[in-house]
């Protein structure tokens, strides 16, 4: 019974994620390459653009905190951001990430350090819900073994 729950509280989540703009279809990839030999691998998958998007968002504010602002380097840090952004389908982070780039091309330096909170906020935000996610999804999974 409590396995039943857990399920459904995990569907909830999840559908939550996607309903609330938070992620795309390109979650849902990585859901199909995920089996019984690699039962965690979109967590997995996630905790390493977590970690590697530490290192993006601290370039990012070292770049912004720069004077003369260099806004190719910015333009060019935060795209490949939103490339990683994009790879575990990170929708509201990706489109931040657009609205930043399109600042960087008009040397906009208050819209990018305005827009460069919202990036922040919703890659804080994302990765709460989804370890939140991820802490259901494998009790449910354990429930099973």
């Amino acid at each position: 019974m409590e396995g039943n729950q857990q399920q459904r509280q995990a569907a909830y989540m999840r559908n939550g994620l996607f309903n609330q703009g938070y992620l795309d279809e390109q979650f849902l990839q990585l859901e199909d390459l995920q089996d019984e030999v690699n039962p965690n691998f979109v967590e997995e998958v996630v905790k390493l653009f977590y970690t590697d998007s530490a290192r993006f968002l601290r370039n990012i504010e070292v770049t912004l905190d720069k004077s003369p602002r260099d806004f190719d380097k910015l333009d060019n840090v935060m795209h490949q951001f939103k490339g990683s952004s994009s790879s575990i389908g990170a929708k509201k982070v990706k489109k931040e990430c657009t609205q930043f780039q399109e600042y960087c091309k008009v040397g906009n330096l208050e819209g990018c350090i305005r827009t460069f909170q919202e990036v922040k906020q919703e890659h804080a935000t994302l990765k709460r819900k989804l370890e939140s996610y991820f802490q259901v999804f494998v009790s449910c999974m354990y429930v099973h073994v």
